[in-house]
């Protein structure tokens, strides 16, 4: 995106922002443009910053608090013209979140999940005799390994707006590396296992890809689980071990 200088005062909208959330590691924000056009969300905190497509309109969307505590600057930009875009709306907000694990709980726009959808219901079903965290977190991998088969078709036409529906993957049992790792964190959280999708790359793996960090309470450190890639081996009639090695693996995101 490109910026004129003079644009990135931005404004305080009061009704654009929800810090209800923000306690708990996300921060909602919707937008109404005049004239209906693409507009983003920005989350900066210091040097980093997170920029996403907003699709909320009425209703908020939320997005994660994953640079630590601190003061964040939260920006909504509203598209001028090809990759130009202004500042709409701007607000600051300070976080002081008390377990940061909770940022990897939430849902959020690349993890996004409630209660109702059919994924969550079937995290709860796939789950419901198990005892420990690394049975439920083995369970679900099995089954999104062995249910999900990778779309080939899907990744030659993927726009750059794309998010994924976790409901959508579960009917279609087919979707790309962000599909697998959205679905997989959307079902671990569910279950009240912070789960981490992480964008970036991988010596396994051609181009960008996505895979997730799974919190293993038990041993207080994050376990890499690549569901993807071991959806292909297991298709392919090959073994899979579920937890990968870091050496492998370069982020470059993390949601």
């Amino acid at each position: 995106m490109h910026f004129s200088s003079a644009l990135l005062g931005g404004t305080l909208g009061k009704g654009e922002f929800d810090n209800s959330r923000v306690q708990d590691g996300s921060v909602g924000a919707r937008y109404i443009p005049a004239i209906e056009k693409r507009t983003k969300t920005r989350v900066q905190k210091d040097e980093g910053e997170y920029d996403y497509d907003l699709f909320g309109r009425s209703n908020f969307e939320y997005f994660p608090l994953q640079m630590g505590n601190g003061q964040y600057k939260v920006y909504i930009f509203e598209n001028i013209e090809g990759t130009r875009y202004r500042v709409a709306k701007s607000q600051s907000v300070t976080a002081d979140i008390q377990n940061p694990l909770k940022v990897y709980l939430a849902s959020v726009q690349t993890v996004n999940w409630n209660e109702d959808m059919e994924a969550v219901k079937k995290a709860a079903e796939l789950t419901k005799n198990l005892k420990t965290d690394r049975e439920k977190i083995n369970a679900v991998y099995r089954f999104v390994v062995e249910n999900i088969s990778y779309d080939y078709d899907k990744i030659k036409n993927i726009p750059t707006t794309y998010v994924p529906d976790i409901d959508r993957i579960l009917a279609d049992g087919k979707g790309i590396c962000y599909d697998y790792s959205a679905l997989f964190a959307a079902m671990l959280r569910s279950l009240g296992i912070p789960c981490k999708l992480v964008k970036g790359y991988s010596s396994n793996v051609k181009g960008y890809h996505a895979w997730n960090e799974v919190y293993l309470a038990d041993e207080d450190r994050w376990a890499i689980i690549d569901t993807t890639y071991d959806s292909v081996l297991f298709h392919s009639g090959k073994k899979t071990e579920m937890e990968k090695p870091s050496s492998s693996y370069t982020k470059s995101r993390e949601y």
